[in-house]
């Protein structure tokens, strides 16, 4: 009996407890469609639960009176309700989607982003490494991209129908007035520059803010990697050149080292090519890095990097001998001020001595000396979730001279620049950059006014209209010729940009136009500031790893139409350097520890004086063997089907050819400090 009415008490509590208990059920959605996975609860309490896959949710409470109920969801504003607990069922909740702060968006109009950073990887380090037609330059890897002109004589950057040096590189912001190393006429040239010591690179094709000056066409930024945390060392060699290299780690710093050997004597000997070379192509380099990370959250970086490069060509009656010596080094610091600033100082010297035996004819001697020192400093504030600042001044203080017979000149200037840029979010998806970058050459001011407005519906979609001005010195000989008396060479940028990005997919296309002005023109046997020019045209790129999660597949193709009045033309005509289409295909399967990459580039005839080049085509390959977790073995062989192509016209209408038609290259690379076979690196 005792036991009965034990039962039929907690019978009883239990019934009055379901009596007091109240359901809370509804529906969240963003209103097109429902958020699976949205947490529902009511605050002070431990009841609630997730959304099913159709946005619904039920929950018992007893909780009773008035009470606070919210909903989260990843992306998307909080969502509260107070009422009475009763009142809870059936609801329907719409969820706002969370407006990024100014600091979460990243405008990539006319610009590719690379590296760890990017949550869609278009190319990182090994990426570089592994492209089928680069060998592991970074230049050469950037030429897949649209945009880029082939230039096959000298493998520099020409972008949207700009010059080579229309495109500036920065390293951690601060200028390198020669980032190629050197070779002969009509060879292409190397960055110089390893992959492995960036953590980002930006390339953009034009319209960048005011931080970036001295550039008509693009700018290259390339971030170094953060201090080191482990120790590496490791090496690498082919059949052109050898590697070793490696980082000691401290509890808060690292120091690397680098160098490395370029050689073509041993492939010369093993593959026969066109050109008589008294003495094989050979750069000896050596790098050095030193990284402190401080508690306050201030990094210091510091880079220097020698180069020298040196070769002899027999050609026509001389015996031409080069000789060039490169060495870049900067210091910079960034560290947090208060207040949500940050202060940025940098410090860069690039000095370049040149000396060439039977340049032009048999017994002259060419020596050319050239030096730039970059000064930068920059402060950088977050004011909100919608406004951004920053303003800094810098300094370029150059001199050169050059000795050639009896031909001699010294030159000295300076360049004084500041710049002001405002990032805010005008409303939710609506962003505007505008910046103004005013500088100072021979008591000349020039202002120049950009601006990017850019409408993000979504996390899908991105579109951008971006016009600006931009400005850049003539080169030193013709200023030394002009007795600095040439202004400043001008390009205004007008770009739409649209871009499409899904979980496997990146789809961008890019109208733009461009028109210079005050570009350095002989008239009467004297350089005056009165050339001009327009280029105008579009460029699509698209990326996809849909089709199979083995398989990488890209497009880039370019449509350029330039004209220009300039140096020594007679009339306004398509620079040399131009294609009107250049498209590149490439593809890329992974088989287990193999890596298979086949690639397809093209270009159009280029015009000279002398005819319109034949186009331009090279099929290449490449495979990549993992052949241990510490050993990597790569391979590629350019233009596999040996096509002879023409790059241009020289003076007496002679078709200008390549050494040799196709390059094998067969590389290996260990890591012999930890697991990962591409971490040999040096930085």
């Amino acid at each position: 009996m005792k036991h009965r009415i034990t039962h039929i008490v907690l019978l009883l509590t239990a019934a009055c407890n379901l009596a007091a208990q109240t359901l809370v059920s509804g529906i969240v959605s963003d209103g097109k469609e429902p958020l699976a996975g949205a947490n529902v609860f009511i605050i002070g309490t431990i009841d609630g639960c997730l959304t099913d896959s159709l946005g619904r949710f039920s929950f018992a409470t007893s909780v009773a009176g008035e009470v606070t109920l919210k909903a989260t969801f990843i992306g998307y504003e909080d969502y509260t309700l107070t009422a009475d607990a009763g009142q809870l069922a059936d609801l329907t909740i719409r969820m706002t989607e969370r407006s990024a702060t100014i600091s979460e968006v990243v405008v990539t109009a006319s610009t590719f982003s690379f590296g760890k950073g990017d949550s869609f990887k278009t190319m990182d380090a090994l990426d570089v490494v592994m492209a089928g037609n680069s060998c592991g330059d970074i230049v050469a890897a950037l030429q897949t991209l649209p945009g880029t002109q082939k230039v096959g004589e000298d493998g520099k950057l020409y972008v949207r129908g700009g010059a080579h040096d229309e495109c500036q590189t920065f390293v951690n912001g601060m200028h390198v007035l020669v980032p190629y190393s050197t070779n002969t006429e009509n060879t292409a040239v190397r960055g110089r520059f390893s992959p492995f010591l960036f953590k980002g690179i930006n390339f953009s094709l034009g319209g960048y803010g005011g931080e970036y000056g001295q550039a008509l066409s693009a700018v290259l930024p390339m971030e170094t990697t953060d201090a080191a945390t482990s120790d590496k060392f490791g090496v690498s060699a082919s059949l052109v050149d050898w590697n070793i290299g490696g980082t000691k780690a401290c509890q808060s710093s690292s120091l690397s080292f680098n160098a490395a050997l370029t050689s073509t004597g041993l492939y010369d000997r093993l593959f026969s090519q066109r050109y008589d070379f008294t003495r094989p192509y050979r750069k000896l380099s050596g790098e050095a890095q030193y990284k402190k990370e401080f508690l306050t959250a201030g990094v210091l970086k510091s880079y220097v990097g020698y180069d020298l490069t040196s070769v002899g060509l027999h050609t026509g009656n001389r015996s031409l001998s080069l000789k060039e010596h490169n060495i870049y080094a900067n210091v910079t610091h960034r560290t947090p001020i208060g207040r949500g600033c940050s202060l940025f100082a940098g410090v860069a010297n690039s000095t370049v001595f040149n000396d060439i035996d039977n340049a032009r004819t048999a017994g002259d001697h060419y020596h050319n000396f050239r030096n730039e020192v970059h000064l930068k400093a920059e402060v950088r504030k977050v004011c909100s979730d919608v406004l951004k600042l920053s303003a800094g001044a810098e300094d370029y203080l150059r001199n050169s001279s050059l000795s050639y017979d009896a031909y001699r000149y010294q030159l000295d200037y300076n360049i004084l620049a500041a710049h002001a840029d405002v990032q805010w979010r005008v409303v939710p998806r609506l962003f505007l950059n505008m910046s103004a970058r005013a500088e100072l050459m021979e008591s000349s001011w020039l202002l120049m006014p950009r601006a990017t407005l850019s409408y993000i519906p979504n996390q899908r979609l991105q579109f951008s209209l971006v016009a600006g001005r931009y400005s850049q010195t003539a080169e030193d000989d013709y200023l030394a010729m002009s007795h600095l008396a040439l202004s400043q060479s001008t390009a205004d940028h007008a770009i739409f940009s649209m871009q499409y990005r899904s979980q496997s997919t990146l789809l961008r296309i890019e109208p733009y136009w461009k028109k210079y002005r005050h570009l350095p023109l002989l008239v009467e046997g004297v350089y005056q500031s009165s050339g001009y020019g327009t280029s105008r045209g579009v460029d699509v790129f698209l990326e996809d790893h849909s089709l199979s999660k083995r398989l990488a597949t890209t497009l880039s193709y370019s449509f350029n139409d330039s004209e220009r009045l300039c140096l020594d033309y007679p009339e306004l005509r398509t620079p040399d350097y131009v294609s009107r289409h250049n498209l590149r295909l490439t593809a890329k399967y992974a088989i287990g520890k193999v890596i298979v990459g086949l690639s397809e580039s093209y270009a159009s005839g280029r015009h000279f004086p002398a005819g319109t080049t034949p186009h331009y085509n090279s099929v290449d390959v490449n495979l990549t063997y993992l052949l241990s977790p510490k050993i990597i073995v790569y391979t590629s062989l350019n233009n596999v089907f040996g096509r002879t192509n023409i790059f241009r016209y020289d003076t007496n209408g002679t078709p200008v050819v390549p050494s040799r038609d196709r390059f094998l290259y067969i590389g290996i690379f260990v890591s012999l400090k930890n697991n990962k076979a591409y971490d040999i690196s040096n930085f």
